[in-house]
């Protein structure tokens, strides 16, 4: 199970905190340009969690010098919004220039190393539709060897430091959401052949994630399912190990 936007506000943090504290959450995913980074790194300061980079070029301010990145950001100078990806993918528009996406995944890996002291567990994205920005990913991983996680060349499965993963459906976004129900379906469904990624967003509510983002009630719920005290026995009883990226 993966806890992804650390960074994003500081209630997003404390959500996020009590899941690894108090909870089941094991690997996290920073998000290294947002103003809340470091003071999601100090919460979870000796908790021994597998954290990732949760690349993202769709909210805040850019890591790299603006001057050299125009296509990722809109009049305010601000990363363009993961609306803007959305809509130019329903049109087969590629807005995003290749080599302005690499400066800033660049800039973000090195942000990332100057926060944590260390080089990421694992590598991937803030979720944007852009296949630039994923040849981006690709090319900044394969500079530094890190240890991607990428949609594999079919289209449908996934990889992770070149071993195929599966993904359980994220549901997050829907309206009554149930993360109880989507856990159960993700184990019902799992993949024996392979390790399944569940991905999770838990987090509290706070006035600059209510103004940027659209996800939000369903974060606490996260919180609420993933420090039930019923959970760890619950997925023994159904044969499931909780691993992190550490591990595959």
């Amino acid at each position: 199970l993966r806890a992804d936007d650390l960074g994003y506000s500081e209630a997003v943090n404390y959500g996020i905190e009590k899941t690894v504290k108090h909870g089941i959450i094991r690997s996290v995913g920073l998000m290294p340009n947002m103003p809340a980074a470091a003071h999601g790194i100090r919460l979870l300061q000796d908790t021994n969690i597998c954290l990732g980079q949760h690349t993202n070029l769709c909210v805040g301010s850019p890591c790299a010098d603006p001057a050299y990145i125009p296509s990722l950001l809109d009049e305010s100078g601000e990363l363009i919004s993961s609306r803007s990806y959305r809509e130019a993918w329903r049109c087969g528009k590629e807005i995003v220039v290749l080599e302005e996406a690499i400066i800033e995944i660049e800039a973000q890996y090195q942000r990332f190393k100057e926060l944590t002291g260390h080089e990421p567990c694992y590598f991937e994205a803030h979720a944007v539709q852009s296949l630039n920005v994923s040849k981006a990913l690709r090319i900044v991983a394969q500079r530094h060897q890190l240890k991607l996680n990428d949609r594999a060349s079919d289209g449908a499965t996934y990889t992770f430091n070149g071993k195929t993963i599966s993904y359980c459906p994220m549901k997050s976004m829907e309206k009554d959401y149930d993360p109880w129900q989507s856990l159960w379906q993700g184990v019902l469904n799992a993949r024996e052949d392979m390790p399944n990624i569940f991905v999770c967003h838990p987090g509290y509510l706070d006035y600059y994630l209510m103004q940027h983002s659209s996800l939000t009630i369903n974060r606490t719920k996260e919180v609420e399912m993933l420090t039930d005290p019923t959970l760890p026995d619950w997925l023994k009883e159904q044969g499931v190990e909780l691993i992190t990226y550490n591990d595959i």
